[in-house]
């Protein structure tokens, strides 16, 4: 059932869906006319009908409306697995669904028209259906349905764009208004002539077609579509001649060929990552073929395009396009585990007191000019790897994350606890943190051209905790002349191209000596005196400090 090569196909699916998403722009805005009257809906209706009820505008729009669907249903039949994300399925799910829900206004507009050489005008529609609240409602959730197919459809096409979130407001806001105008201009112009008395009839014109022919073309119209749908959905279930057999590090499954690695993992239930949705406009699933490369088919222009641009090696493909004619082992790069932070402290836990609190800021060095030689997905994933790579060891220390700045973050230790316990927490996190970006960096050093690298500030001290912030903008954080100067040494931290920059005030705190390490006297801004530092390069070397000799004594407050 393949129609064309992918990227043709790709290409007629755009151009198809470009032709039926201006169709519906101009018969949306002809029907939003109506809030200005029907006289102008009635007007603009007969430009509307010189261009799409034109031979040429008649084959264009039906063309592309029989090859998209076409192409919906062969991109149904290869998908192998039913198993996709659930904008996937919605996006696929309202295309299919859709043209049963106009097949019946087509048969009464267009296809009569084309019968008995005339058509009804809005005059004659909007009474009709205004007096069938049925038919009505039918139309309308018609309208919703078909354009939120078309804006998802827009959607995962634009979304990889980097041109995308400039405009993100824009397009949401006219993907809105577009429906909500339309459905405004059908009330308001059937309300008025309900008001007036218009007929529901069309009395002057000699010659109708019989409801029964009107109803036979309908049903053979529906039991066509319902036979190509359901003509898909069979060869789907016919097996398919060979298996082959795709080894992953922990498990070995197989499956039909036809399937994509993608459609494989996720057949049998495996985590695998794909934030385009599979579309090869992202590398977030791309594996490293370990065994039997040299015998799969070769990359499309749109993969080779894409691993170019990331830099990958000869053995990384794209999961998604990867469609294997032989066994082969696979090791995905991107881990499909979730991403984020798992606790968070409460309002009576943490908000509106003064306590005394040890704080880490953290920043990732030189991301700026990564994420530019970056995918946009993949520097998101990125990002979140590595903020996740933060929080669990923030939190697996006993601290909490504040919040995320950008590409930093800012994690306090004691809101439940003395300071001399934050403080051993606080110190620990950083050898974990500092651990766990070792280990990000393995995991990606066929992608990175240099490794990450961050910047750790820490101070200790009194700090006002509470809910800080306006309406849905707020959140529990802390400020103080402790915050700052934490901000303050993880500038520092970098000025001496260290991993961390920690107070003495607030390694005494967690008992150990700081007397046999060279420290700096360094002044903050906005701060009296200066603030005894110690420079650490790497801060795994902090373990080494607490194997060290603890002194007991704490510093005076």
């Amino acid at each position: 059932m393949k129609i064309a090569s992918s990227r043709t196909r790709k290409r007629l699916h755009l151009l198809t869906g470009a032709c039926l998403g201006f169709f519906l722009l101009t018969h949306f805005s002809n029907h939003a006319l109506g809030l200005v009257s029907v006289e102008t809906m009635e007007s603009a209706r007969h430009i509307f009908h010189l261009v799409w009820h034109s031979w040429p505008g008649t084959v264009l729009l039906y063309g592309s409306l029989l090859v998209h669907f076409l192409l919906a249903l062969e991109s149904l039949y290869r998908r192998q697995t039913l198993r996709m994300p659930a904008r996937e399925a919605l996006k696929i799910g309202f295309g299919l669904v859709f043209p049963f829900l106009i097949v019946g206004h087509v048969v009464s507009t267009r296809i009569e028209s084309m019968l008995i050489g005339h058509g009804d005008g809005y005059y004659q529609v909007l009474p009709k259906l205004w007096a069938n609240p049925a038919s009505a409602t039918q139309q309308s959730l018609a309208l919703i349905i078909v354009w939120a197919h078309g804006c998802l459809g827009a959607w995962f096409w634009m979304r990889g764009r980097s041109w995308y979130p400039r405009y993100f407001l824009f397009f949401y806001s006219f993907a809105v208004l577009v429906p909500l105008l339309a459905l405004l201009g059908f009330v308001t112009a059937a309300q008025s002539l309900e008001a007036i008395g218009v007929p529901s009839t069309s009395w002057f014109m000699p010659y109708r077609t019989s409801p029964e022919v009107l109803e036979e073309i309908k049903t053979s119209i529906t039991a066509g579509l319902l036979a190509m749908i359901a003509g898909t959905l069979v060869l789907r279930a016919i097996p398919v001649r060979g298996k082959i057999r795709i080894t992953y590090p922990d498990r070995a499954i197989s499956v039909a060929k036809g399937f994509s690695v993608l459609e494989a993992s996720r057949a049998a239930g495996i985590p695998h990552l794909s934030i385009c949705g599979g579309r090869g406009r992202c590398s977030t699933c791309r594996v490293r073929v370990t065994e039997g490369l040299e015998r799969q088919p070769p990359a499309t222009d749109a993969e080779r395009a894409t691993l170019t641009r990331i830099g990958a090696p000869d053995n990384v493909r794209l999961a998604c396009q990867l469609r294997p004619s032989h066994n082969l082992s696979i090791s995905p790069i991107l881990s499909g585990g979730h991403a984020g932070l798992k606790t968070k402290p409460t309002e009576q836990q943490a908000a509106g007191r003064e306590r005394h609190i040890a704080v880490l800021f953290c920043d990732l060095r030189d991301f700026t000019l990564l994420a530019q030689r970056q995918l946009p997905f993949d520097t998101v994933f990125l990002l979140n790897r590595y903020f996740e790579t933060i929080g669990e060891a923030v939190e697996e220390s006993g601290g909490v994350i504040d919040k995320f700045i950008g590409d930093g973050a800012l994690a306090l230790f004691g809101l439940n606890n003395t300071i001399e316990e934050a403080c051993a927490q606080a110190l620990t996190a950083t050898t974990r943190i500092a651990k766990g970006i070792d280990v990000l960096n393995r995991n990606f050093m066929s992608e990175l051209d240099t490794p990450l690298r961050i910047a750790m500030g820490m101070h200790a001290g009194p700090a006002i905790i509470g809910q800080i912030g306006y309406g849905k903008a707020s959140s529990l954080t802390a400020v103080g002349d402790t915050i700052n100067a934490a901000s303050r040494l993880e500038g520092f931290a970098k000025e001496y191209d260290a991993q961390l920059a920690v107070s003495a005030d607030l390694v005494r705190y967690a008992g150990l000596a700081v007397d046999d390490r060279e420290s700096y006297n360094i002044s903050i801004r906005g701060r009296a005196g200066t603030l005894e530092t110690l420079i650490v390069q790497d801060a795994v070397e902090v373990e080494a400090m607490f194997e060290a000799q603890k002194q007991p004594t704490r510093p005076p407050a």
